[in-house]
């Protein structure tokens, strides 16, 4: 089986519709994906619609949280998405994305930038707008020549001269939540330096003890002997490992299937779930 459990549709930043997700999915050849939403389950819908025979879906999302100034993502696999307190919290953090993103586009302008709101806005279309958005703006500008060149102190790397914060979780109580929720919790790329400041290793132990259930190992932003030394970690804390591409559709270089779980792991993961279950492809058509 290929396992991948990290991926974006245009329901947040990524540049495939979720219906053109989950055949681009199939016709990669794996068996399953996690569509993964940041802080959003609007995509689950269509995503299910279309979902072709031999390819099985896991919803999820990718929780925004942020612990002693320092950002990170928390992967929620097959939560109940109308559970009450985790839905007011992903609203909270959809609903602060738009003022957000103006106020990056004001310090870009007075950094002499000649982004508009509504150049981000045409960017993000129905998706819930985020920094990508604001970095592919200046790659059309030709500020920057990638979308992740955006993503320094000179521009919208955490504590960079346009980073504007948002709401974002406790990663303590997005455990919790989604505990409550009956998901499933992994700490996305956690060495991923190069994205901005990561908190060190061994508040892992104390996630591990607030209930987290993994650890994004394998991610292309982990170099080798990074991967080697999270998957260490992850056995001595009890914690599932897990692989995925973080698939972003034309807005990153990274394919689907670049990295996979292994299908004990993704066993596990469903097996410990209560609040959705995964869902098998019927050979959708929607479009």
């Amino acid at each position: 089986m290929r396992i991948d459990l990290h991926t974006h549709s245009t329901a947040s930043d990524g540049t495939d519709t979720p219906a053109e997700l989950v055949r681009n999915a199939a016709a990669a050849g794996l068996d399953v994906i996690a569509l993964t939403d940041h802080d959003t389950s609007r995509g689950y819908t269509e995503a299910v619609a279309a979902l072709p025979a031999g390819l099985t879906l896991v919803t999820g999302a990718e929780l925004s949280c942020r612990l002693d100034g320092v950002g990170l993502h928390m992967l929620a696999y097959l939560f109940d998405p109308d559970e009450p307190e985790l839905l007011r919290e992903r609203e909270l953090v959809r609903d602060d994305r738009v003022p957000r993103a103006q106020g990056m586009v004001t310090k870009l302008q007075d950094l002499g930038v000649p982004v508009t709101w509504e150049q981000v806005a045409r960017i993000a279309g129905d998706g819930s707008v985020g920094r990508p958005h604001v970095a592919e703006a200046l790659v059309e500008l030709g500020v920057v020549g990638s979308v992740s060149d955006a993503f320094t102190p000179d521009w919208l790397a955490d504590g960079g001269r346009a980073y504007v914060g948002k709401h974002e979780l406790d990663p303590f109580d997005a455990i919790r939540l989604v505990k409550a929720a009956g998901g499933v919790t992994v700490f996305a790329h956690p060495a991923a330096a190069k994205r901005g400041q990561v908190v060190p290793e061994s508040v892992m132990a104390d996630l591990a003890a607030a209930g987290l259930d993994g650890i994004e190992t394998d991610h292309m932003d982990h170099e080798p002997a990074t991967r080697a030394r999270l998957r260490g970690l992850a056995a001595d804390l009890g914690l599932l490992a897990t692989g995925s591409s973080d698939y972003h559709g034309s807005r990153k270089t990274c394919v689907l299937g670049e990295f996979t779980t292994d299908p004990e792991v993704y066993a596990e993961i469903t097996r410990r779930a209560t609040g959705a279950f995964p869902v098998p492809g019927a050979g959708g058509t929607g479009a």
